[in-house]
């Protein structure tokens, strides 16, 4: 069933792995898709080409460059004349231990704010008015376990996620009704990132987990598609895909 046919959606940082199951996820549900993506140019359009359906756009979409952004609503309006749901996806951080305060420097942190929270708020800006035309917007704010428990791979990145948590809240109670914002907020996903991390660590945090596992990226991307077709009616939340970590 093409739950999402005849609806386009938009999702930043499409080529990392949570982005990338999003934007699969979105297609064999019937949406056509914008794979937005910063520098990896090659590995979006390789992307694209293996989306399901057809109709899909791969665009630049520098999250910290406004200017870009407009444009990026310009060629969403142009090429599809609507847009229904935004997944703001990108981000970034870096591994610093949070006692060691001298590593986390200046540069770091407003690199991790700039991405992780004005991006998102520049995203709404720029696609607001098409989403409040669309009858049904959607904004769905990928946000982290870490808002909540504090822990994660850096002090600034936390804070991050937890300023993802209340935009979603602020961003709700502003555009309602026309358009719904909710956060998906993932425990430690088993992406091609994090993979590439010490199998120790990574076995760790599994066991420290109730559920006995990491969170599939797949996993991730069903709840964003379950917020545009079946939890219609839920705004300013926070859904966990943790597996239970915070009871632990």
């Amino acid at each position: 069933m093409k739950a999402l046919e005849g609806k386009v959606a938009v999702v930043t940082g499409a080529t990392g792995g949570l982005g990338g199951a999003i934007c699969a996820a979105l297609a064999q549900a019937g949406a056509r898709v914008v794979v937005g993506y910063n520098r990896r140019a090659d590995a979006a359009h390789a992307l694209l080409a293996e989306l399901p359906g057809d109709g899909h756009l791969a665009v630049a979409t520098p999250v910290t460059d406004s200017a870009v952004l407009g444009r990026l609503a310009a060629t969403v309006q142009d090429h599809f004349g609507r847009c229904d749901l935004l997944v703001n996806c990108a981000g970034t951080t870096r591994f610093v231990a949070h006692a060691d305060l001298d590593s986390l420097d200046d540069a770091l942190i407003d690199s991790i704010l700039a991405t992780n929270v004005r991006g998102p708020i520049a995203c709404v800006r720029a696609l607001a008015p098409l989403l409040k035309a669309s009858g049904d917007g959607l904004v769905v704010n990928i946000s982290s376990i870490a808002a909540r428990t504090a822990m994660g791979s850096n002090i600034a990145y936390c804070a991050s996620k937890a300023a993802v948590d209340n935009l979603t809240q602020s961003l709700a109670r502003a555009l309602a009704p026309q358009v719904r914002v909710v956060s998906v907020a993932p425990g430690l996903a088993d992406t091609e990132f994090v993979q590439g991390l010490a199998q120790a660590w990574r076995d760790e945090q599994a066991a420290r987990t109730p559920l006995g596992r990491l969170a599939l990226a797949a996993e991730v991307a069903r709840a964003v598609v379950a917020l545009a077709t079946h939890l219609t009616f839920t705004t300013g939340a926070v859904i966990p895909v943790d597996g239970g970590r915070p009871l632990s």
